[in-house]
């Protein structure tokens, strides 16, 4: 099961957020999002859960906790929807 996690401090790189969910059960994947200019986090990421059960229960005792003093938020991931014509539409066309 994926997750997002958001609230995360700046320096913190993938291997220190994959021990951190790895005490509630087997991490497949952990992500920290990069800005790509800058190549700093961007103070959020993905976890990618093997086990329902273990992803359920760490959203119970994570979110809404504080890491280094941020609020952690972690939820279920939402599927990204992609534009197909590989664009951005911010206003409606005439």
């Amino acid at each position: 099961m994926n997750l997002f996690v958001a609230g995360l401090p700046f320096d913190m790189d993938d291997h220190e957020l994959r021990e951190i969910f790895e005490d509630y059960g087997k991490v497949s994947s952990a992500k920290i999002i990069l800005d790509k200019e800058t190549g700093k986090s961007r103070g959020f990421g993905f976890v990618d859960m093997a086990e329902r059960e273990a992803a359920e229960n760490v959203i119970k005792k994570l979110n809404g906790g504080e890491l280094e003093g941020k609020k952690l938020t972690v939820q279920i991931a939402e599927d990204r929807k992609k534009n197909t014509s590989g664009r951005q539409r911010t206003k409606p066309r005439r």
